[in-house]
């Protein structure tokens, strides 16, 4: 079973890892993390990366198609060539797998038109404006189609996946394998029960402050051609 990741400039580690640290461990399980280009790709921190083997003209059809989001969704949003990279792994793809506001991107490419969908809190009026349904959900499934909420929601997204891939034991035991029994310090079960003053924060840092950052900062590793 193959798994296509995407990857792009300022995309949110954990939205890549956390399904990746999920899925990875399904049984016949072929991970592959795919660029516009084959380099390090840098995250939005911009201290930390990971290595695309493969660029989009290698990878013809996957299994399951697998979306970050992050801060540089909002460049691909004008980049025909990963929109069409979209468009036609997602034509054949058994599954496929938006996390944040990666969502958006699946929207931009064209394939949520009608489809109900969940995204991060920030990217909701944007992924409804391309024309899907929105919900506030952790996850959620239509058809083939699997979306997340922001960020860590990637984690419990994979899990759900996996369950409708190779039942619910296997679910399980990946569950146990990574120790995913959140207990976070804070009692907030979603980020809309979050104080107003404290999202407007992140709605700022979303929206301006990250990407300033990620336009600003070069990446502090290096970039060797692979």
């Amino acid at each position: 079973m193959r798994i296509s990741i995407l990857l792009f400039d300022g995309f949110t580690m954990l939205d890549a890892v956390g399904g990746y640290a999920v899925l990875g461990w399904l049984p016949t399980a072929e991970v592959e993390f795919v660029a516009e280009r084959k380099t390090i790709i840098a995250d939005d921190l911009r201290s930390g990366g990971m290595a695309a083997w493969r660029d989009y003209s290698e990878v013809e059809a996957t299994d399951i198609l697998y979306v970050p989001g992050g801060p540089g969704v909002e460049p691909q949003l004008a980049n025909e060539a990963t929109l069409a990279f979209i468009r036609r792994l997602h034509e054949a793809s058994t599954w496929t797998f938006g996390v944040c506001n990666g969502v958006e991107l699946l929207a931009a490419a064209g394939i949520l038109a009608g489809k109900t969908v969940t995204t991060n809190i920030n990217a909701r009026a944007d992924v409804a404006a391309l024309g899907a349904t929105v919900v506030n959900s952790r996850y959620h499934r239509d058809g083939k189609i699997v979306t997340t909420a922001g960020v860590s929601a990637g984690i419990d997204g994979a899990l759900f996946l996996a369950r409708l891939i190779a039942g619910e034991d296997t679910a399980k035991t990946i569950q146990l394998g990574i120790e995913y029994y959140p207990a976070p310090p804070f009692s907030y079960a979603s980020p809309d029960e979050v104080p107003e003053p404290i999202r407007e924060v992140i709605r700022i840092a979303e929206e301006s402050l990250l990407l300033d950052r990620m336009n600003a900062a070069q990446p502090r590793f290096l970039q060797p051609s692979l």
